[in-house]
């Protein structure tokens, strides 16, 4: 074998294993359902958010809708491998994608819960600005149909679940599900912990008023565990360090507007991965009132 084929050969086979080895770490894994206390669960992996699921006296409450027909059909099968009882309700903690977009998989029987604010960003134009599909008349039975203000109870049996708004923050529609007996709260992306926050400002989130408002979760529920879209379980502590670690970023970049610094420089004192985040707070800062 003369030297130019065998560094084809090399280079062939660098490529064949390179490929396998994204294929392998984009592969999307089964959905599967985790309990967490009782008949609560957790639903992980597919495509899409982390969700929850409750198994109630008279049906099934699912949060949170994952992206693809692929991922629904394997949470309601996950679901039926438990019980026999109807999926009754679907709750969405906000309007992002990976959380709602699986909705127009579910039965037309189930009835769609979320905030107000968040059935009217369902029809907001995403991020990229390219337009919202749901105003097309064959969704309308998957968008929310039912929506609360401030807080409303749901009773799936005997247990009460409850659906709480404490402000604008990821975006202007975020709710947590909260199960006051088992101290468990759903909280969608009002909590990133594994990776920089994101503030959706094309939907009118606020990094300044997402510090209130988590401030005002902790204040009003006794919860111990949140659940978020994308983040391993956090107890209280975890939340409390979150809300601080924003207020220093945010206290830093008012520090460096001060000091003259333009945006560049200011996402320059952070890490790379933060830039982002970082943008979004100095243009609330620089923002005229």
């Amino acid at each position: 074998m003369n030297r130019r084929l065998r560094l084809v050969l090399i280079l062939s086979i660098f490529v064949v294993l390179t490929f396998h080895l994204f294929a392998q770490a984009q592969e999307i894994l089964p959905v599967k359902l985790k309990s967490i206390s009782g008949n609560i669960y957790e639903i992980l992996e597919g495509r899409g958010a982390r969700g929850g699921a409750y198994i109630g006296r008279n049906g099934v409450l699912v949060i949170d809708s994952k992206m693809d027909k692929k991922s629904v059909d394997e949470t309601i099968e996950g679901i039926r491998k438990l019980t026999d009882k109807p999926i009754k309700y679907l709750i969405n903690t906000h309007s992002d994608w990976d959380h709602i977009e699986g909705n127009r998989y579910f039965p037309e029987t189930v009835a769609f819960i979320a905030h107000e604010n968040c059935r009217k960003e369902f029809f907001a134009p995403r991020r990229d600005g390219t337009p919202s599909d749901w105003s097309r008349p064959d969704l309308m039975p998957f968008l929310p149909a039912i929506t609360f203000k401030e807080q409303m109870n749901l009773y799936i049996g005997p247990q009460k679940v409850e659906l709480w708004y404490f402000g604008v923050g990821h975006t202007t529609g975020d709710a947590v599900v909260y199960f006051r007996e088992d101290k468990i709260a759903f909280i969608g992306d009002q909590a990133f912990l594994e990776r920089p926050q994101l503030i959706h400002s094309y939907k009118s989130g606020n990094s300044f008023e997402h510090v209130k408002t988590l401030k005002r979760m902790l204040d009003t529920l006794d919860a111990e565990k949140f659940c978020s879209g994308h983040s391993e379980i956090a107890d209280r502590k975890t939340i409390a360090k979150h809300i601080a670690q924003m207020e220093e970023r945010q206290q830093k970049v008012k520090l460096l507007i001060q000091g003259n610094k333009t945006l560049a420089e200011t996402k320059n004192a952070f890490p790379e991965n933060e830039g982002l985040l970082i943008e979004t707070i100095y243009k609330e800062i620089k923002k005229p009132n």
